[in-house]
């Protein structure tokens, strides 16, 4: 019990240190043209119904008729996916790929799992396995990959994280060290945000908070946990990046490296959208757009060589609560983004929202197992065997998922 404590206040320091966000960094690579990958975990259940909205279900509308933007073509209105689905308007970068093909959504995704905890579902979701293991999956894959690079005179890889912990997805066998940045030691925006939303019913502390936050310079839309959108409010060079498009540039910068690390592991909190979802989920989407943004940008060239995988625990409740939120669930959104990907496309199967399709009557029915989706990028991206699958995903007897790269 005293271990377990230990661990979850190193990783509130660590969300403290970094705003929610965190990243880790894997083995080195061995040339300039090697393969990379990231992994980017959105830590408390993304809904991945408001981020991919299968807008053309006509059941969705009698489950979530509150939570809903405007279909395509109309003012602050969905990004359309190719008429069925529509992207959530925070994310003009993610559109942006996916007109180019670099942008894959993936709906109806879950883990081989069936938990409701955060804790429980993150623990299998990095371990990857039918038990709860001390090593994580990505960590296994390096170990395994073709050619991996070692420094000189050791027998493992070396790698960094920027925080105070490593990601259960990054432990094990390949060596990961850990780094906390000087710059980096106040909450971001968000939490400001979250703070003053959990007293605003409150007649004493609420109006002092807000008042306190808004003489520090915080806007209302902050305040609301709603970030202006690029274009939508004053001068964007004035911006200030959010720590997860921080990190995500500094391991764009790492990973474009030729001596540099070939694998990486990001995070980003913010995603446990109890109530008030449709405003709140604004923010963690925008920080999310602009994150990848960001690593795009810094990888450069070596973009056409990369390839991200954005995955969540579990989704979230079909229909929406008393107040204006979704609860813990099952199937949701997986997103595969780079210059390797075969993009522009929506993939999975969708399930369908009728009564009788949900899964135990509440959630978006599962159609794809996340673990087929990574191995289908550690086989054809990374290039590893099936005898270093199997290690990597023990207990996983399905095939890869195909098809998810380019050629």
């Amino acid at each position: 019990m005293l271990i377990r404590r230990r661990t979850a206040f190193l990783g509130l320091t660590a969300s403290w240190m970094l705003g929610r966000s965190s990243l880790a960094l894997g083995t080195r690579g061995s040339g300039p043209d090697d393969p990379r990958f990231v992994a980017v975990i959105l830590r408390g259940a993304l809904d991945g119904m408001a981020a991919v909205v299968p807008y053309g279900d006509p059941a969705l509308a009698g489950w979530r008729q509150g939570l809903l933007s405007p279909e395509p073509g109309r003012e602050g209105g969905l990004l359309d996916l190719g008429g069925f689905y529509g992207l959530h308007p925070a994310l003009p970068g993610l559109h942006r790929l996916y007109a180019a093909g670099e942008m894959l959504p993936i709906h109806a995704v879950a883990g081989h799992y069936r938990s409701r905890s955060h804790f429980e579902a993150q623990d299998y979701l990095e371990s990857g396995a039918d038990e709860r293991l001390t090593s994580g999956w990505l960590n296994r894959a390096v170990q395994a990959m073709p050619s991996a690079g070692r420094d000189a005179g050791r027998p493992d890889g070396v790698g960094l994280a920027m925080g105070l912990t490593v990601p259960l997805l990054l432990r094990g066998p390949t060596r990961v060290g850990s780094y906390a940045p000087a710059g980096g030691r106040h909450p971001d925006e968000a939490l400001y945000a979250r703070i003053a939303a959990l007293n605003a019913a409150d007649p004493l502390t609420g109006p002092a908070i807000r008042n306190g936050l808004k003489a520090r310079g915080f806007s209302d839309a902050t305040l609301a946990g709603v970030p202006p959108l690029p274009g939508m409010e004053g001068d964007q060079k004035n911006r200030k990046p959010g720590s997860f498009e921080i990190l995500a540039h500094a391991a764009g910068g790492l990973l474009a490296d030729p001596k540099g690390p070939r694998v990486a592991a990001l995070e980003i909190g913010g995603w446990d959208t109890h109530a008030g979802q449709k405003g709140r989920l604004n923010g963690p989407l925008s920080q999310l757009d602009s994150g990848i943004t960001a690593l795009r940008d810094a990888l450069g060239p070596v973009w056409k060589r990369s390839v991200v995988l954005v995955m969540t625990e579990f989704g979230r409740t079909v229909r929406m609560n008393g107040t204006g939120g979704t609860d813990h669930g099952t199937a949701t959104i997986a997103f595969l983004l780079g210059g390797s990907v075969a993009g522009g496309r929506v993939g999975g199967t969708w399930p369908g929202l009728r009564q009788g399709q949900l899964f135990e009557n509440r959630d978006l029915a599962p159609t794809t197992d996340l673990r087929a989706i990574a191995c289908g990028v550690l086989r054809d991206h990374l290039g590893l065997g099936r005898t270093a699958l199997a290690q990597v995903f023990p207990g996983f007897r399905s095939s890869p998922e195909a098809g998810l790269m380019r050629g």
